[in-house]
């Protein structure tokens, strides 16, 4: 366990490191005492410094929602980050490249919520429930630790989320039957990635009522109008300046983003 000092610290290289688009040593290296509830304390801190400086919240997204990515990185839930306002782009977005490091794009299903949603024992009725309207995203990932991760190092560093895009149709969460929404997502002409969001533990929601119950733990919980990125249901794409991406949803509309 690290003290706060040591806590601020890691926090403090991770906002230095965005700032300059570089990267820093594992955080598992510079404290090898690290657990998983210093590696959240480091985000909330990373969060609180970010809203200091003029951002704002405006949800979470959850990530390593596959059993392969969990046994991958020697846990046995998923992790969650935030999501601040000026990480989110629309459908048609021109995404300046070098914001990133190394960008990497996933497929997912975004949760906006109508109504608070708190914890504990929140089920997945309970999610669809409280849910305004889904809609399709892209999920943009970075790094700025060095590489290999820990998973501490993943969580400190806000769950590796970087920013988002929004597009395609909104649907009620009864519209269709969300497990079986499937996506194609596309770099530069040539279908990179597929999949079904029920790849997404099994049912995207569910991810949704375990990060609920995860921040009752800590005494929070979720806000309406915040939106939540469900988990990714294709592998991470790696993107570049002069990319151009378009997720097909279906009949849920389609996603196009470009990097310049």
């Amino acid at each position: 366990m690290l003290s706060e000092e040591e806590r601020r610290r890691g926090a403090a290289d991770l906002i230095r490191a965005e700032r300059e688009r570089g990267v820093i040593p594992q955080l598992s290296r510079t404290f090898p005492n690290i657990e998983l509830e210093d590696a959240y304390a480091i985000q909330r801190l990373w969060a609180d410094a970010r809203v200091a400086q003029g951002s704002r919240v405006v949800g979470h997204k959850i990530g390593l929602t596959s059993r392969a990515m969990q046994m991958a990185s020697n846990i046995a839930e998923p992790d969650y980050g935030h999501l601040l306002d000026d990480m989110i782009y629309n459908d048609g977005a021109q995404v300046p490249a070098n914001r990133f490091r190394a960008p990497r794009l996933e497929v997912e299903l975004a949760f906006v919520l109508g109504n608070p949603l708190e914890g504990p024992n929140a089920r997945l009725y309970d999610v669809m429930k409280a849910t305004d309207f889904i809609v399709p995203a892209l999920e943009i990932i970075d790094y700025r630790t060095e590489v290999p991760r820990a998973v501490t190092d993943t969580i400190a560093d806000n769950a590796a989320a970087a920013a988002m895009v929004i597009g395609g149709r909104t649907i009620r969460p009864m519209d269709v039957d969300i497990r079986w929404i499937g996506a194609t997502l596309s770099k530069n002409g040539v279908i990179e990635e597929s999949g079904v969001s029920a790849a997404v533990l099994g049912h995207p929601a569910a991810g949704v009522a375990w990060l609920v119950n995860k921040l009752a733990a800590l005494g929070a919980r979720l806000e309406a109008g915040e939106i939540v990125l469900a988990g990714s249901f294709t592998r991470p794409v790696s993107v570049a300046a002069g990319d151009v991406i378009h997720a097909d949803y279906g009949p849920l509309g389609s996603i196009a983003v470009s990097f310049t």
